[in-house]
């Protein structure tokens, strides 16, 4: 993860400090090989969502492959790979890696999913339309939060909570008409899936801008972003280059 200048000897000695448990507890002989590193490493980044950015995890279903059954083990799911376990406890906002480690030997190969309408909704656009708005918006100075990139090409960019029930009111407000937009807004009941977690067997979800502790807390409100993010989304539907 990226952070400002100001915060990096904070983010090493809270490293430091997860290192340091993950060694005691490779040293336990609870895992081993290249199934205890790949748990430690998705502990790793849980601990640092919950830790760090402030966010609560929730362990989430997979599937094997696109198309194949969900994990959840209901027959005829709906949402394959794409929901939270419901017999699966969330881990807290500020759990440590211990408690992050236990959690998540109960659920082993869980995804690992993030709710919406909590510390943060998210705006989501097309690919090519992001990575536009997001040059754009970086140029012009906005703070800005996370973006999460999916296999699918979608991103997701974070904003502060309550972006989902204002959004068609602010798009009015604006003059946009939000259903000729290829852009809609996660919130309550939603769950993003968050790295290392593949979505729905589609293939691994990465951060387009990382989490940074500078905005991560804090993410920006929607209307300072959602201009920007219409506009782009418009053009690229409508198959018209953008500067």
């Amino acid at each position: 993860m990226v952070f400002t200048i100001g915060s990096m000897r904070e983010m090493r000695q809270y490293r430091t400090g997860v290192r340091n448990a993950a060694r005691v507890a490779a040293l336990s002989g609870v895992r081993t090989g290249a199934r205890r590193r790949t748990h430690a490493a998705v502990c790793l980044n849980i601990a640092e969502y919950a830790g760090l950015c402030g966010w609560t995890v929730v362990p989430g279903a997979r599937v094997a492959r696109v198309g194949g059954a969900c994990s959840c083990g209901i027959a005829g799911c709906t949402r394959p790979g794409a929901h939270p376990l419901e017999f699966a406890g969330e881990i807290p906002a500020g759990a440590t890696l211990e408690e992050t480690a236990r959690a998540w030997e109960q659920v082993p190969g869980a995804a690992v999913l993030l709710p919406a309408g909590r510390s943060f909704d998210a705006i989501e656009v097309a690919e090519s339309a992001a990575r536009r708005a997001l040059a754009r918006l970086e140029r012009m100075g906005l703070r800005l939060g996370p973006v999460l990139l999916t296999p699918t090409r979608r991103a997701q960019f974070f904003v502060a909570p309550g972006a989902a029930a204002e959004l068609p009111q602010l798009l009015y407000r604006m003059g946009w008409d939000d259903a000729r937009l290829d852009l809609r807004c996660l919130g309550p009941g939603d769950y993003l899936t968050a790295p290392p977690s593949d979505l729905a067997g589609h293939g691994p979800v990465r951060w387009l801008r990382e989490p940074r502790l500078d905005t991560t807390p804090q993410p920006p409100e929607a209307r300072l972003l959602l201009g920007t993010l219409a506009y782009l989304s418009q053009r690229v539907r409508g198959g018209c280059g953008s500067r």
